[in-house]
């Protein structure tokens, strides 16, 4: 079994990107290492987590900045929770494998707020843990919608309008500009075939425990 410190590795990316089939991937690659792994993602089963997935499904509209601050308030607990939180599990010494975490804030709700606000509230918040590393996933737009719309019945908010979602993309990239060297962020092309990327971001994370 590998000696190196539990990881905690956050996979972006917008809707229909390939983040589940990838997390998948990886999680089964760390634990032929001998690694124990957990997967989480956001919006976490917390009340919180609830309030949100009601305002992406498009039940309940609540304005961009409520929305982002549920969100803070959904990764606190998704951080600090006794029993699932991300700390009490890299305590426990499991590699920790998240889909989605505060870039996502970044991205969505900076497309319609004051993203620096975004980024603040964020980072400067205590209980928020800061990633070792974070995958984006980077997907043609359309192609993602297509996915989308092939493989759901009942579409989220940001999945509806393709133009939407080429903004998001782009607003994915203006943050990572931003954040500069700052986070461990890297960039993969996920057009590529399913095992061929699989391959390179075992790799990539590999680098971390070697």
């Amino acid at each position: 079994m590998s000696n190196s410190k539990p990881l905690f590795i956050v996979f972006e990316g917008i809707d229909g990107s390939g983040k589940s089939t990838q997390i998948r991937m990886l999680q089964e690659n760390l634990k032929l290492m001998g690694r124990s792994v957990c997967t989480t993602a956001e919006p976490t089963n917390s009340a919180t987590g609830g309030l949100i997935r009601d305002t992406l499904s498009g039940n309940y509209i609540r304005s961009t900045a409520e929305l982002a601050s549920l969100f803070l308030t959904d990764r606190i607990s998704h951080n600090v929770n006794p029993v699932w939180g991300i700390k009490k599990l890299l305590g426990e010494g499991k590699d920790v494998i998240s889909d989605r975490y505060y870039y996502s804030s970044f991205a969505y709700q900076g497309l319609s707020t004051d993203i620096d606000w975004v980024l603040d509230m964020n980072l400067n918040c205590p209980d928020v843990q800061k990633p070792d590393l974070c995958i984006y996933l980077d997907v043609d737009p359309d192609s993602c919608k297509k996915r989308i719309d092939t493989n759901r019945t009942h579409l989220e908010i940001f999945e509806l309008d393709p133009e939407l979602m080429k903004k998001t993309r782009a607003k994915f990239f203006e943050v990572f500009e931003k954040l500069g060297d700052s986070e461990n962020i890297r960039i993969v092309d996920a057009n590529k075939p399913i095992d061929e990327l699989a391959d390179e971001i075992f790799a990539i994370v590999k680098g971390l425990i070697d």
